[in-house]
């Protein structure tokens, strides 16, 4: 299989599990904030990989991603900012469309906007884990077996983390937790 790589698909095999890296420390933290702010270093490695794969909705997507998390961050319940990053990330779609593959990160966008907009602690989780099998359906399309891992593992660890604010909730019913 390797013997079959481009030096470009190598390369971005690599940078994959560099995102990996990003997205489980990202995903194991119950606090929000350093959630989006993980989340956006792995989303810059993962559009490099999508560049060096020549996957280019999913490249314009995922810089798009690094965006909406600024946003969504600034401006958490707006639902105008939420319309205008969907409406620019279809734009981006139609602008670097290239087969029904790219359905995948289209729906991994529309998941997290709208977790990432409206949503916060478990439930936004539960979105952002619908985004991760999307992206997951994505990179096993294109032959990404580093970013593959990296959404399973993202998507495992982000119910793991659901798993632990239940039992928090739980624990101290008093205490407003994420």
């Amino acid at each position: 299989m390797l013997a079959d790589m481009t030096a470009m698909e190598i390369a971005g095999q690599i940078v994959a599990l560099v995102s990996l890296g990003f997205c489980i420390a990202g995903f194991a933290s119950t606090r929000d904030d350093r959630l989006m702010l993980l989340l956006i270093g792995a989303n810059v490695a993962f559009a490099l990989q999508y560049a060096l794969f020549q996957s280019w909705t999913a490249a314009a997507l995922t810089v798009l991603v690094i965006l909406r998390i600024h946003l969504a961050q600034r401006f958490q319940g707006n639902v105008a900012v939420m319309l205008g990053m969907l409406a620019v990330s279809g734009v981006a779609a139609v602008l670097t469309w290239q087969s029904w593959i790219d359905l995948f990160p289209m729906t991994a966008m529309v998941l997290g906007t709208v977790g990432m907009f409206m949503l916060r602690g478990i439930p936004m989780r539960l979105f952002l884990a619908g985004a991760g099998l999307a992206w997951m359906g994505n990179n096993i399309a294109i032959g990404s077996v580093g970013a593959t891992l990296a959404e399973a593992l993202v998507v495992v660890t982000n119910c793991v983390t659901i798993l632990r604010l239940q039992r928090m909730r739980r624990r101290y019913p008093d205490v407003e937790l994420p």
